[in-house]
């Protein structure tokens, strides 16, 4: 039981950890992409001879994104193209994307192109476009990241975070290793509890503490009332033997009547029920005798 329990909380820990991973590469990449986005959207206006006018905020839509500006332009297919392959190479987001430009009211495509697929499409090159309100949406074919040539100083700070990953990493076992070192010890105390104290019994997957007079199964506790102690306690004394029924209503209820006896089955029914949870353990009746806790090895 505890060796499944420690897997459990290992398995547990170790998701955990490669989602934290997944979810931090994940934002870094959004943010990052997202910053590409803009960076092409303000060189395209740069481009059309717009220094002033506002790229809009980034739209996502899995993997489009639409650039849209504050105000009209004009472009040369030509130009476009340089600018945003120029963006996307410097940047590394993608090898293969479709670049297309639509008109804001109807979503018409008057310009688009395609590059990285077996053959790249540029339509209708060498054409200006004449001024007016369009948007950019740029499709990423590829998730990919491909890496831009590095610089020295680059270099440099790449080689700073190779040698820091490797401390992290043993930053993160020495976590692993003290968390389930306390789970351990805290599974081991728990455990010895049964050892140490002459009021707790250990029933199969249950102890039974008659000080407190309740069952405690891992986190949960289940109250007994007096009577249910004592009749627990006794059977637990001629564990896997009878009980003779005479002798179960003399020392718990010190009556043999008639009313008294339909009690005790009573009694029994809800100590069954409490210990519903173990099926290693069982009261069975004896016909015509009386009661057996039967706990099995």
């Amino acid at each position: 039981m505890r060796f499944k329990l420690f897997l459990t909380l290992l398995l547990m820990l170790a998701i955990s950890i490669g989602c934290f991973a997944d979810q931090q590469d994940s934002s870094a990449r959004n943010q990052h992409v997202e910053v590409s986005m803009r960076m092409i959207g303000h060189q395209v206006l740069l481009s059309s001879g717009d220094s002033t006018s506002r790229v809009l905020p980034i739209e996502k839509d899995e993997n489009k994104f639409r650039i849209r500006f504050e105000n009209e332009f004009s472009f040369h297919p030509d130009n476009l193209a340089a600018v945003v392959d120029s963006v996307i190479h410097a940047t590394g987001i993608a090898s293969e994307y479709i670049v297309q430009l639509l008109t804001c009211e109807t979503d018409e495509v008057v310009h688009s192109y395609e590059v990285g697929t077996t053959n790249d499409v540029l339509a209708c090159r060498g054409r200006s476009q004449p001024k007016g309100c369009y948007y950019l949406q740029i499709t990423i074919l590829d998730s990919k990241l491909h890496e831009p040539e590095l610089t020295s100083t680059e270099t440099d700070q790449n080689a700073l975070i190779e040698y820091a990953e490797p401390l992290q990493l043993i930053a993160i076992l020495l976590l692993v290793v003290l968390v389930l070192g306390g789970v351990i010890a805290f599974l081991s105390n728990r455990n010895k509890e049964s050892d140490t104290n002459p009021d707790v019994i250990k029933l199969g997957e249950y102890r039974f503490n008659r000080r407190t007079m309740e069952l405690i199964l891992g986190e949960e506790r289940i109250e007994l009332t007096s009577k249910e102690c004592d009749l627990l306690h006794l059977l637990y004394e001629y564990v896997n033997d009878t009980v003779e029924r005479d002798t179960i209503l003399r020392m718990v209820w010190n009556d043999e009547g008639d009313y008294v006896g339909r009690t005790l089955d009573v009694f029994i029914s809800k100590l069954r029920k409490k210990l519903e949870a173990d099926s290693k353990i069982r009261i069975a009746n004896i016909r015509g005798v009386g009661y057996k806790l039967i706990i099995d090895a």
